[in-house]
């Protein structure tokens, strides 16, 4: 019996075109995103050196930011639904109308964020501490790094499109050439530059240094896409100030669940950052500083997802329904694996990184205790991840998407994680723990949606219809 289900286990994964895929689409946009969280740790760790309070305060003060990011995510991810599965037709030109819209909708994301920045920062901050130090210190770094929301919209928008086509390498490159340049101007900024009479700047310096990289980050994805007058996410401004109210609307009743999706998921996640804050100032400089590390855990984990979700977008295109359906499932059996060994080194690992920050010690000891709640429950998380990005969203199952990503969490993690910290008066990292009973939810639900196959779905009929 054994050998018979070892045979047939190694029959399923035994596919040279899948893992063929896997690796061309996986490992760059790891590596992509495995950038960008080193941007983020690197920045982290310099602003580590000058306390608690400016590690909290730049924490807070990105909540903000990583609003935005899910908004825009919300929109390009619901965009590549389409995206992935026209390009499995070769429509290029509906590819382009999703592009153009894709960015129009990712702006007008950006210039809401930007004004609640800009002109409502300390009642921002106020929302995630009662410390005065964090509020007023996060408050400066909010007003500064607003600046670059507009870039960031524009750089995900095309960025994902070029995925989508399956391009993965210039992000890649610009993205790289962008932590470079993050790096060296956070140090000058942060530090000063005695030598040519730059004083310190601090966490002002760290916000400057973000700007400015996100500004040369968008020119240079600008440049490489335009370069290429055939690249079919090189839209005109004629295609990007279009305005097709049919398309409009055949585009937007599968996106819009998505974008209500991560609204409400960024809010349920702020919500938690809400709780930490008011546990204290010291748990939550030990969440960001382990949220840095969950970053760079998780780079393979949002690679594989990603790539599942173009694999099988391109395989509903084609008409393969059943191949979508296979694509989906040994994504998710590595994805699980994948994570239960992830956590085992992390857990092994990466608490090393500590020694790096100059924190007070209760602040070690409470993401140390953070960290090995992560470590126990990376699966769940990598699980869920390609059980909604790769296979329910590139499938078109939007609605089920808003319900399990979208309102699971607050029916059950906001509930549960608030009892814990406001009527129990748990310690953070038990606190912390409580946000998996969400994630566990998320994948008994997810799985029982995947086996149902109720999740495939063509959207390619609903532009093409209106392009004949």
């Amino acid at each position: 019996m054994i050998s018979s289900f070892l045979s047939g286990f190694k029959k399923f994964f035994n596919d040279r075109e899948y893992f063929s895929l896997v690796i061309k689409f996986t490992f760059p946009i790891a590596l992509q995103n495995l950038v960008m969280a080193s941007l983020n740790m690197v920045a982290n760790l310099m602003i580590g050196q000058l306390g608690g309070t400016p590690v909290a305060a730049v924490g807070l003060a990105n909540q903000i930011l990583f609003l935005l990011n899910l908004v825009v995510f919300g929109v390009v991810s619901g965009a590549a639904m389409f995206m992935a599965q026209l390009w499995g037709k070769r429509d290029v030109n509906n590819i382009k109308r999703v592009v153009g819209l894709t960015i129009k909708l990712s702006l007008l994301a950006a210039v809401f964020f930007w004004l609640v920045a800009v002109i409502f920062p300390k009642g921002v901050m106020s929302l995630y501490s009662n410390d005065l130090a964090v509020i007023e210190q996060g408050s400066q770094y909010l007003r500064i790094i607003a600046w670059g929301y507009g870039f960031l919209a524009i750089t995900a928008s095309f960025s994902v499109a070029l995925r989508s086509i399956g391009n993965v390498r210039l992000p890649l490159v610009v993205s790289t050439s962008a932590l470079v340049i993050n790096i060296l101007l956070s140090y000058i900024l942060i530090f000063g530059w005695n030598s040519i009479g730059l004083d310190p700047l601090g966490i002002r310096g760290a916000a400057y240094a973000v700007v400015t990289t996100r500004a040369l980050e968008c020119l240079a994805i600008l440049i490489l896409v335009y370069r290429d007058k055939t690249s079919p996410v090189a839209v005109s401004m004629q295609e990007l100030f279009r305005f097709d109210l049919r398309f409009l609307r055949a585009t937007m009743k599968p996106i819009l669940p998505v974008i209500a999706n991560e609204i409400l998921w960024s809010l349920g996640i702020t919500t938690y950052n809400s709780i930490y804050g008011h546990i204290g100032t010291d748990g939550v400089a030990a969440i960001n500083i382990v949220a840095s590390i969950d970053q760079i855990a998780f780079v393979f984990f949002m690679g594989l997802g990603t790539a599942t979700a173009i694999m099988v977008g391109n395989a509903i295109g084609q008409g393969d329904r059943e191949k979508a359906y296979i694509y989906s499932a040994r994504s998710i059996i590595i994805q699980a694996a994948g994570g239960i060994l992830m956590g085992f080194l992390v857990y092994s690992f990466a608490g090393n990184i500590f020694q790096f920050y100059k924190v007070a010690p209760p602040v070690i000891i409470d993401a140390r205790n953070i960290l090995t709640v992560l470590s126990l429950g990376m699966w769940i998380r990598a699980t869920n991840h390609v059980l909604i990005i790769g296979m329910l969203r590139s499938g078109g199952d939007t609605r089920f998407s808003l319900f399990l990503d979208g309102f699971v969490i607050w029916l059950v993690g906001v509930p549960i994680t608030a009892a814990g910290a406001f009527i129990l008066g748990w310690p953070i990292h038990l606190v912390y723990a409580l946000t998996f009973s969400e994630e566990i939810t998320k994948t008994i639900l997810g799985l029982w949606r995947f086996f149902s196959k109720k999740w495939i779905h063509d959207l390619t009929a609903r532009v093409t219809e209106i392009s004949s």
